[in-house]
């Protein structure tokens, strides 16, 4: 829920001054959303691995992602159509509904890397025209994390070493290094549909970090100062190359302490925190809404919209997801057959009768 609302925040600046990129001074050089959402790819990486450990079977596997990440996606789709666009676009109704445009926006985002931004004639006048749900960029990146996720559980299950997971690390390292995507551009390798590849790359990274912190979680010590000393050194090296690798480390070490140790005394909120997922894909057109209806100023598009998206978040939980996440008990692991334990050999009677001295 922090990372969500924190990308909410960030939003807040670049949708109504399109020039600037994030709420941070643009000398400094990053992004507390691009942060947020690197610590969310690594606490994905963790969760996803954990899942997969616990049922190696592909199609149970991939099932629960797709409960997961679709019906909550479907509904926010659906009302933006048909709710949210015929009410606000600057179009005709006929030439709304009419447009190829308005059913490859419903088609195309819901299949994910066919994913469209704009809706004819909705939130046309705003100064951010150019995207009617931004923040859903991220998500068939997720959805290609899981398959990371699959690919390697089931090359470990034939017989290759875990450590095949420093492999396949030190190959995104390697890569996102050559693409050279940033929170202020895509890089380079142009785009997988339209799905742009290095800033994939760049989220993948502490994707794989989370999935190495979790097959070693019995080695790999998740101290709150170590995470404190890494954010620490990002910070005085963020104006430097080393930056690129220190975000992806720090963001990931320190999410995934943050969770392992959040207080007790916090968890009793557990519930008002599930929503975060909903949050997260309501809160840019929330605050598309919010612009149109006159909102010009960040702290006051930020006090509206923060709890607004909270508030659609908890009803997509409550009223989406936790309904759709009940079908999980359909997919549940199967028991372990146990093979009856064979039963002593009988002793003939004759063998076991002592012998008479006669």
């Amino acid at each position: 829920m922090i990372g969500a609302i924190t990308v909410i925040v960030d939003h807040s600046m670049p949708l109504l001054h399109p020039q600037r990129l994030t709420i941070f001074p643009a000398s400094w050089h990053m992004s507390p959303g691009y942060i947020a959402l690197m610590g969310f790819f690594a606490m994905s990486g963790y969760q996803i691995q954990d899942s997969w450990a616990r049922d190696p079977s592909w199609w149970r596997f991939s099932a629960r992602r797709l409960l997961r990440i679709m019906p909550p996606l479907v509904v926010v789709l659906l009302v933006t159509v048909f709710v949210i666009g015929p009410l606000v676009t600057t179009w005709p109704a006929h030439d709304y509904w009419t447009h190829i445009q308005t059913w490859r926006y419903l088609v195309g985002t819901t299949v994910l890397f066919y994913m469209q931004h704009d809706l004819p004639g909705v939130f046309a006048d705003n100064p951010y025209p150019f995207s009617v749900n931004g923040a859903i960029w991220t998500l068939p990146m997720e959805l290609l994390g899981y398959a990371l996720v699959l690919v390697v559980g089931v090359a470990v299950l034939i017989g290759l070493p875990r450590l095949v997971l420093f492999l396949v690390l030190g190959g995104m390292v390697y890569t996102d290094t050559m693409l050279h995507a940033t929170f202020e551009q895509h890089g380079l390798g142009g785009s997988l549909l339209v799905v742009p590849i290095g800033s994939t790359v760049s989220f993948l990274v502490p994707f794989v970090i989370g999935m190495v912190l979790h097959a070693y979680r019995d080695r790999i010590p998740l101290k709150p100062w170590v995470a404190l000393v890494l954010f620490g050194v990002y910070l005085a090296l963020s104006q430097t190359p080393a930056s690129r690798y220190l975000l992806a480390l720090s963001a990931a070490y320190g999410a995934i302490t943050l969770a392992m140790h959040w207080p007790r005394k916090l968890e009793v909120a557990g519930p008002w925190v599930y929503g975060s997922y909903g949050t997260y894909i309501w809160g840019f057109p929330i605050q598309q809404l919010f612009i149109l209806a006159g909102v010009r100023q960040v702290w006051l598009l930020i006090l509206l919209a923060v709890p607004s998206a909270y508030l659609v978040g908890q009803l997509s939980w409550n009223y989406v997801e936790k309904p759709t996440q009940k079908l999980r008990r359909h997919l549940k692991t199967p028991a372990p057959v146990r093979r009856p334990v064979p039963a002593p050999p009988q002793v003939p009677a004759t063998a076991a009768a002592p012998l008479r001295r006669s």
